[in-house]
């Protein structure tokens, strides 16, 4: 992780690694209102507001977010670039101003996973705290991701499960810390 020189300016890149196929990991992340099921965590409302083309390039997506802290982010992205299955490329805005380039690499029954989230925390309350609590704000970013990874893990293993019972035995994907009255405006 390389942190940019403006205090509310965020460079972060995150690598998993997961036994799958690059075309299920596409399927999986690039189906936005199904975080809210598998990633509960960090996604706590997700909505489609537009399709995009036939790529999905265009496709326009509002959520409402949160990781340790407690603070909510309430923001956009727009499909800008999409290499299906080998990742996708989005421009945030709203409480975060940026871009996101998810990459899905295979490499043999593995797909190596890699997220460059590069973004300014625009939210007030970010934006005038982050000279002195970035490494605070950095810290709930990788919180968020290894819930993001746990939270994959647990999607591919109720999907590969062979009956009812062993879906239902996977267990559920890590909660939000905390959630106020259906997001209230903090």
């Amino acid at each position: 992780m390389r942190t940019t020189t403006s205090s509310n300016a965020y460079h972060f890149v995150t690598r998993w690694r997961v036994k799958s196929t690059a075309e299920e990991i596409s399927a999986i992340l690039a189906n936005a209102p199904d975080l809210t099921r598998w990633w509960p965590s960090v996604y706590l409302d997700v909505q489609e507001l537009t399709a995009g083309d036939e790529n999905g390039v265009g496709k326009e997506v509002s959520l409402t977010t949160k990781g340790w802290l407690p603070y909510i982010l309430r923001w956009q992205f727009r499909v800008t670039r999409n290499n299906t299955p080998h990742g996708f490329e989005l421009a945030a805005f709203g409480d975060l101003n940026g871009r996101g380039v998810w990459t899905f690499q295979q490499d043999g029954e593995f797909v190596d996973i890699t997220y460059l989230w590069e973004v300014t925390a625009d939210k007030p309350l970010l934006r005038r705290l982050s000279w002195l609590f970035k490494p605070i704000f950095e810290a709930n970013h990788r919180w968020a991701m290894q819930k993001g990874y746990e939270s994959l893990l647990l999607e591919l293993a109720r999907r590969r499960a062979a009956t009812p019972e062993a879906r239902a035995a996977v267990p559920a994907p890590p909660a939000p810390t905390f959630v106020r009255s259906r997001f209230a405006a903090d």
